[in-house]
């Protein structure tokens, strides 16, 4: 009834008061719907719906700016900028992205995708405000979750510094992807519960400051007493920093929101708006479960269940599977988390060895520099950690683990295309990194079977490893091609002649299909699982350029610095004759879209591929 009447940013304000109640509903309806459709992210929208009402009716957009940290709860913003037609396409190849996209709309302030950036962002927004000499409002809005990231903080102690208005809008559902942990989510539960201060602030504050304001000011001091009395704890943490603090207020109440955020505009500083949502309002079985519906696939609206059941294990089962045998057979063995318990498959580890088991929050940093402090004292950490995540350790990896030599395992889930997530989760850029760093043995398995047999080794091995795995099903084939992982060294998968296929981890599976293409076409090729990304297995390489005049190289990561690149390289010293073909992502950030698709459009799957080998063939001919 009213949604149909949202076609452009700024037409809420064209509604009666009355009408938002209903409208909320109609959005949460309609991002259920949607979400069931093409799956996306669902908890987190449906507990901002309010909040972003809130913002959109206080604010005058595109003029002013949000900034919505990590970006999984921007439907609501999307759909009041007039873009509910793009969600009939939600993260599909070429339709509306499920994050914040300036390409899509000047609404959209920045591009976010990974958490705890907002306030950083937010304050450069002010400066450059300042610095211009204009007047607009900028917003950060940031979850209780990545107030555990250590950007943010550094972020707070240069926020503390401003002498002009930053709004932060302090998003306080109690989680993030799993149950928020530490010092920060123990404060803000205290805040979250404290009654009497809450009941004191709407009963008494409120109602003087709306009948009495010429009182105010001296109002706000007793307020600032009150606060040092009934919020617990580091209580003032905001205020001590130099950063003034509203609330908390109710993130579902329109009303006492813009009330809020009115006040928080004449501050002439940083000021935080305490904000208390629900994670999945509206939703039941997004209330009951919010780490499975956080990201959900397509699902039925009446059970919640998906669409689609899982009919055999992904990487990630497999790696849950192998982490508690080998936390049964090695008492040393511990495992270590950034906020993705669920997620990265170590729900069973915790449950099992919880003494063992380690959730350090939204703090990839501190997880792995944490992980070379138990390694140091004897122990065998495994840090699990989303690829396109890990990128944000790179001077942890370097500085603490690998110039140390610690025993410190990597276990890289989402390695490759992730496909619907888009550009800011694709984890193409590990290969890259991470062979650049002394003494890191980098592998990646072709199948289920094999990320089991690494993962073993890289426990025995007394050196720092990273295994790079894939999101979704687990490849089954190959089952008969066991052998004993040796470091270092490939595995030869079939011998044929001039054309060798060196491909590595996913892209082994890609392989047997371009050879089974080449064979169509009359030839025999070679068939190697690289395993190992670093150190390459040169002996393999120089006994094959003997025999074969074209190398192609393959992998689902970035061509520079890459897989190929290695290869190539070695090759020009020991075989220059030799023709080396690398399949890989050219320089560019990939968008959303189905993972097959995706590698069409990159020129990395078996077709394109075969056809890149059979024309330079039939030149060379």
């Amino acid at each position: 009834m009213y949604l149909e009447k949202i076609q452009k940013p700024n037409d809420i304000k064209q509604l009666p008061e009355e009408a938002y109640p209903v409208l909320a509903e109609e959005i949460r309806s309609f991002i259920i719907e949607k979400v069931s459709e093409h799956g996306g992210h669902l908890g987190s929208n449906l507990g901002a719906v309010e909040l972003t009402m809130a913002l959109h009716l206080f604010l005058d957009l595109p003029g002013d700016r949000i900034i919505w940290d990590v970006g999984h709860q921007c439907y609501t913003h999307k759909i009041l900028t007039g873009r509910q037609q793009g969600f009939d396409h939600l993260r599909s190849l070429g339709g509306m992205s499920g994050f914040p996209r300036r390409s899509e709309s000047a609404c959209d302030a920045y591009d976010t995708g990974h958490s705890s950036s907002s306030l950083s962002a937010g304050i450069g927004m002010v400066k450059a405000r300042e610095l211009a000499g204009e007047q607009y409002t900028v917003v950060s809005v940031i979850g209780d979750g990545s107030m555990t990231g250590g950007l943010a903080y550094e972020a707070l102690n240069n926020a503390a510094k401003l002498e002009t208005n930053f709004i932060i809008v302090l998003n306080d559902n109690n989680m993030s992807i799993s149950e928020n942990i530490g010092g920060m989510s123990k404060y803000l539960n205290n805040v979250r519960t404290a009654e009497k201060y809450l009941n004191l602030r709407d009963d008494v504050y409120y109602s003087i400051k709306d009948r009495m304001p010429r009182a105010v000011d001296g109002i706000r001091g007793a307020k600032n007493a009150l606060k040092q009395l009934f919020v617990p704890g580091p209580g003032m943490v905001f205020e001590n920093l130099g950063i003034t603090y509203l609330g908390p207020v109710d993130g579902h109440d329109i009303k006492a929101m813009r009330k809020v955020f009115k006040e928080a505009k004449k501050v002439k500083k940083a000021v935080i708006v305490h904000v208390l949502t629900q994670k999945g309002r509206g939703y039941a079985p997004a209330i009951r479960h919010p780490a499975r519906f956080h990201g959900p696939g397509p699902f039925e609206i009446e059970t919640g269940l998906p669409k689609k059941q899982k009919q055999v294990a992904d990487y990630t089962d497999v790696f849950s599977t192998i982490m508690c045998k080998l936390g049964q057979r090695e008492e040393k063995v511990v495992a270590i988390t950034a906020a993705m318990a669920d997620g990265t498959g170590l729900k069973r580890f915790r449950n099992i060895f919880p003494k063992r088991f380690f959730d350090v929050g939204i703090a990839e940093a501190h997880a792995v520099t944490f992980a070379a402090g138990l390694a140091s004292g004897g122990y065998r950490p495994v840090v699990a950690i989303y690829s396109s995540f890990l990128q944000r350790a790179y001077d942890e990896i370097m500085q603490d683990v690998c110039l140390q030599n610690l025993p410190v395992v990597f276990a890289i889930d989402r390695a490759g295309l992730v496909g619907r997530d888009g550009e800011t989760h694709h984890g193409i850029f590990d290969l890259s990194y991470l062979s650049q760093m002394p003494g890191l043995t980098v592998m990646a398995p072709k199948n289920k079977w094999e990320l089991s047999d690494m993962m073993k080794f890289a426990i025995a091995l007394h050196a720092p490893v990273a295994i790079r795995y894939p999101r979704g099903t687990a490849y089954a084939g190959l089952k008969e091609h066991r052998e004993k992982i040796v470091f270092g060294k490939a595995e030869l998968i079939h011998e044929g002649k001039d054309i060798c296929l060196f491909a590595l981890g996913s892209m082994v599976e890609i392989a047997e299909q371009v050879q089974q293409i080449l064979k169509e076409n009359g030839y025999d090729a070679t068939l190697v699982n690289a395993r190992f990304m670093k150190p390459l297995d040169v002996e393999i390489m120089s006994r094959l350029a003997m025999t074969h005049h074209l190398f192609v190289t393959m992998e689902e990561n970035i061509s520079a610095g890459g897989f190929g690149e290695r290869v190539r390289a070695e090759l020009y010293d020991m075989a220059p004759g030799v023709k080396v073909m690398t399949a890989a992502i050219r320089d560019r950030f990939v968008p959303h879209g189905d993972v097959p698709e995706l590698r069409r459009l990159l020129g990395i799957d078996a077709e394109s591929i075969a056809e890149r080998i059979l024309s330079y063939l039939r030149v060379r001919a």
